[in-house]
């Protein structure tokens, strides 16, 4: 319990300004772009988004154009076509059962297609600022397992794992410092072990 304490003291001094990477301006446009940012990078996302959110205000907007248009919008963040169709799909859920606004929970959240337990996580601790879970992405899962903090491979084995010993005030800005500190130091490839500040703490390199 020291240990997972100490590593959240030195995340916070270390990215106090941590935050999410997918530029928006209210709920509506996190969702969408949590869901384009499937199998894509934020950077891909934050391009396709400036000029998407232009054309696209509210729910409707991206129901009255057709699913072709709304792929050719998206279509350099990949798997366009089944993201198009989520996006609308989405949006109608939206419209039909949430009176045209985005849940602020996580069981009515994952009704919404091309939505689970990740993409609800970055919504609700983004956007609305409540823990129902930790975002468990590619660095939170790597940096993790690293650190001891889990042995599983599984994102929802590893949120589990992670909801365990974190205290629930730190669930939304652990995950968020944790992709950052995986962006800066504990890369995929060559991570920066020499300048990290958690390297006294790391059974890797212990």
């Amino acid at each position: 319990m020291l240990k997972i304490l100490e590593i959240i003291a030195l995340l916070k001094k270390h990215y106090p300004e941590a935050k999410t990477a997918l530029n928006h301006a209210n709920p509506l446009e996190l969702l969408i772009a949590a869901i384009l940012s499937a199998q894509c990078t934020d950077e891909r996302v934050n391009i396709v988004t400036k000029n998407l959110f232009k054309k696209y205000k509210t729910p409707l907007d991206y129901l009255k154009v057709s699913l072709k248009e709304l792929e050719e919008n998206i279509h350099s963040t990949g798997f366009y076509h089944n993201k198009s169709k989520n996006i609308q799909g989405a949006m109608r859920v939206i419209l039909d059962q949430f009176k045209g606004n985005v849940p602020d929970n996580m069981g009515e959240l994952l009704l919404l297609p091309g939505v689970a337990r990740k993409t609800a996580n970055v919504v609700l601790g983004s956007a609305f600022k409540k823990a129902e879970g930790i975002v468990v992405d590619t660095h939170v899962s790597r940096i993790s397992r690293r650190l001891g903090l889990t042995k599983n491979k599984n994102p929802l084995k590893i949120e589990k794992d992670l909801m365990k010993i974190i205290p629930k005030s730190k669930w939304i800005y652990f995950s968020l410092e944790l992709i950052s500190h995986g962006r800066k130091i504990c890369k995929a490839r060559n991570p920066l072990c020499k300048e990290c500040f958690l390297n006294y703490l790391c059974p890797k390199i212990i």
